[in-house]
Parts: C-alpha cells; structure tokens; sequence
C-alpha cells in the first residue's frame, strides 16, 4: 500500500489536541504517530532537520505542508523560499531513524505550532530500548 503525504494526519492533530487537553492517552498518541506519514525538512543532502535542547536532539516533523511553513517564517524563511522535505511514517523515523543517528535523539512535532507541538523523547517504549533514555540496553555491548 502506497502512503501519500497527510493521510492520517488529521487523527493525529486530534490525538495531540486530545493529549494536551488531558483527555487523550499516550498509547493512542504514540499509536497515530506511528502511522502517521510527517514532513521533515532536509538541509543539504540527506540530513534532516535537528535542534538541539536539554541534551537531546530533536528531530523536527511536521504534519503539513501549513504547519511546516508556519516555522519557516518564525525561523526567519522567505515567504516563498522553498524548503525541500520528506514524507516519512512516524513508525519509521522512531524504529528506524533515530537508531542510525549519533547521540539522543527524538521528534518534535509541530514546534512552531504553541498549542499544537508533541514530543517524543527517546526513551524506552518510544524508540527501540539500544538507543533510549534510560533503558537496560544503554551503553550495553560496547
């Protein structure tokens, strides 16, 4: 099955609003996430998008094309400078992503957005346990 860009978008502006209101439940959250195809800009080549706060660093992903545009203009971006992306599912940007990355590592959703942004940090139970926060597989087989 092909995946297009903004399905299941709208479940997962839902689950954060619901998560943030305190009536949702991280289950569901991370569920939406993870079938959720995201934008991540690119900066040159195939690096993607990061800021770094609190000693992780972020991912940043966005749920479309307005929200993505939203934080290129409080960046400082061009109105009409174009920012080059990917369409990526949720699932593989946690399980697969964030592993191939140096260092800790998680998403921020929708980060320009103040009542709309979500993080998933990197601790067990959203990423795979060998690169998570905390877990009993960190630092282990080195």
């Amino acid at each position: 099955m092909l995946v297009q860009p903004g399905e299941r978008v709208v479940s997962l502006v839902d689950e954060i609003a619901a998560t943030r209101a305190g009536t949702g439940g991280p289950g569901a959250l991370l569920g939406e996430f993870r079938r959720a195809v995201v934008l991540v800009p690119r900066m040159g080549g195939d690096r993607l998008l990061t800021r770094s706060f609190g000693g992780v660093r972020w991912i940043l992903a966005f749920t479309d094309e307005a929200a993505l545009a939203r934080f290129a203009r409080e960046s400082g971006g061009a109105p009409d400078e174009p920012w080059e992306y990917v369409a990526v599912l949720g699932a593989r940007l946690l399980d697969a992503v964030v592993p191939a990355l140096d260092g800790t590592t998680g998403v921020a959703v929708d980060v320009a957005d103040e009542e709309g942004s979500m993080l998933f940090p990197p601790v067990p139970g959203i990423v795979p346990d060998e690169v998570a926060v905390g877990s009993t597989a960190e630092g282990e087989g080195a």
